[in-house]
């Protein structure tokens, strides 16, 4: 017997925490728990209002996508970013994507902290601050598709009732840029992404699997975020400067 809306709302609720969970770690200290709880569970209504009774692990991946795309509308409606952490974000990136041209390699946190005239233990809390910022916005694949402007990018996702921005991710394009983007990274870095997205791993846990302190998985993936867009930058996959209604997509 199908089960009822309020049956799979009660069943599927503690999943829509594990989501919020997952995503709170990588967001500044701004972002509230309990907003992203109460758009997730805006989502779960959604999917189970909008799906077509299948297998129970069907629905749950469909609904895992309702849930995280309701999130991530949620933050881009608060335009959770600061100004300053984008600030930083792109002088890493600038700095990377410099030295990259120049090294021909992925450079060295000494060496980034030298191109922008900073000392390690300065460089290191840019990246503490840099936290928040993802690999790619919505903004990205909008100043890339002639004639489309972000709005009208962020409109027909919304209008799409299958689509999330992590449908729009793996576009062939944009997936295979992006993959070659993260097989440049260094060895460590890419093990922390394969952890982190791969095997569902906390932050905690991969401090111990690294051997290194929460603080620095912090700061290695900000590292890797950062090589990622200037990457993405180099092969013409660049965001425009000024926008402010982004969208999260890692």
């Amino acid at each position: 017997m199908p089960l009822s809306e309020d049956q799979l709302i009660a069943q599927y609720a503690p999943l829509v925490r594990r989501q919020a969970l997952g995503l709170i770690g990588r967001l500044p200290a701004n972002v509230e728990l309990d907003d992203l709880m109460q758009a997730g569970m805006m989502g779960l209504l959604d999917a189970v209002r909008r799906y077509q009774q299948q297998a129970d692990a069907q629905f749950e991946t469909y609904a895992i996508t309702r849930i995280r795309g309701a999130m991530l509308d949620e933050l881009r409606s608060q335009d959770w970013l600061p100004r300053s952490v984008r600030t930083k974000s792109r002088a890493i990136e600038t700095a990377v994507r410099a030295l990259h041209h120049q090294l021909m390699r992925a450079p060295t946190d000494s060496e980034i902290a030298d191109e922008m005239g900073l000392d390690l233990a300065q460089y290191h809390l840019m990246l503490d601050d840099a936290q928040g910022m993802q690999v790619l916005m919505v903004e990205d694949l909008a100043a890339h598709r002639e004639g489309t402007d972000g709005g009208a990018m962020l409109d027909l996702i919304a209008g799409d009732a299958g689509a999330n921005p992590l449908d729009w991710l793996m576009r062939d394009g944009l997936r295979h840029a992006l993959i070659q983007a993260i097989q440049n990274l260094p060895e460590r870095e890419q093990l922390l992404l394969s952890l982190q997205f791969e095997q569902d791993l906390n932050q905690k846990e991969i401090a111990v699997v690294l051997q290194v302190t929460e603080g620095r998985v912090s700061q290695l993936r900000s590292q890797a975020v950062a090589r990622i867009r200037a990457w993405l930058s180099s092969h013409a996959w660049e965001p425009e400067a000024g926008e402010t209604d982004y969208e999260n997509l890692l």
